[in-house]
């Protein structure tokens, strides 16, 4: 396994994390639990979660599977996106936070999260409340690391430009949505990063299955899929996706891979990028994903898939996930 800083940070991070977001929606308890283990034993350290997944079984499901293994996981987490219809049910308060990491930690099974995600930007809260919260996280040692996720890179750096101000924690990492699919974090968000040293992790790196090729051709929903099991999710199956999801099998075939592994493996070749997020439903699916590790693509293979995505670049991001 290939392990990466996260960031500018001390923290190393496998390449590869694992998302649980089908944990106790598309995946059961004893399947999930069987993914976080292969994941382990393959030195997957990495396990993305929030207080949201699957309606709070995410959370618990991992708590669970690493009873045991605490020690050989990177364990992150998140709050900020609506958990109940509460007056205080969302956002990044300090109110909403500390109710939120207490309750992901008995969840979760821990003592600590080793590192806690604010879900998304939050207009409502002043970014110096947010922060100086995380920052007593942080010295309480419930939380060892934060970082930003579905933030603007201008909402970003501000927050970066006001933990250096007032001295407190700062964010080491951000998560948005990237992939051939969505190139949009390369006009602001990469370059800020690089040059702040916040490392990107990406989520949907497969646009959600369309660059698997399972949505290909006119066959239709395949069955038991992410557009099968959740209805919201044919939002994103608009022709200019489904298009680009052929082209890459295409491409995929000329090299002999599969469209997952070349997809991961141009994603894994990004500046910025620290670990990328791959959800699973099965151990197969895992053990396949895998594989684009192995896979070094030469310069004219990036060109080629560049030329490709280039009008991802532009536009409107696949995902992004924000407060009303």
């Amino acid at each position: 396994m290939e392990y990466r800083r996260l960031g500018n940070s001390g923290l190393r991070v496998s390449a590869l994390g694992l998302g649980t977001n089908a944990f106790g929606k598309r995946a059961d308890d004893p399947t999930s639990i069987r993914i976080i283990h292969a994941a382990l034993d393959q030195g997957i350290n990495f396990i993305d979660t929030a207080n949201i997944y699957a309606g709070t079984e995410s959370e618990r499901i991992i708590g669970q599977a690493l009873t045991g293994r605490r020690e050989n996981a990177v364990l992150a987490t998140k709050a900020g996106l609506p958990r109940h219809e509460g007056p205080n049910g969302r956002g990044s308060s300090r109110y909403h936070l500390q109710q939120e990491l207490e309750h992901s930690l008995r969840r979760l099974q821990t003592d600590y999260v080793d590192l806690y995600q604010i879900h998304t930007f939050d207009p409502h809260t002043p970014l110096d409340e947010t922060l100086r919260t995380l920052d007593d996280m942080v010295t309480s040692g419930k939380v060892r690391y934060i970082g930003a996720s579905n933030y603007a890179a201008w909402e970003l750096m501000k927050a970066l430009g006001t933990s250096e101000l007032k001295g407190y924690v700062r964010y080491i990492s951000t998560q948005t949505s990237y992939s051939l699919a969505d190139r949009t974090p390369e006009l602001e968000l990469v370059p800020m990063c690089l040059d702040q040293g916040v490392g990107i992790i990406p989520y949907f790196p497969l646009a959600g299955g369309i660059l698997t090729g399972k949505y290909n051709g006119e066959a239709g929903v395949p069955s038991g899929s992410r557009a099968d099991t959740d209805p919201a999710f044919n939002r994103f199956l608009l022709e200019h996706n489904i298009k680009l999801g052929e082209q890459i099998s295409e491409k995929a075939s000329a090299y002999g891979c599969s469209p997952s592994v070349l997809s991961l493996a141009w994603l894994l070749a990004r500046p910025a990028v620290s670990t990328v997020i791959v959800g699973a439903t099965s151990t197969e699916q895992l053990e396949h994903n895998l594989a684009s590790l192995d896979m070094k693509l030469s310069d004219d293979m990036i060109s080629e898939l560049d030329q490709l995505s280039d009008s991802f670049r532009h536009g409107k991001p696949f995902a992004t996930y924000r407060l009303d």
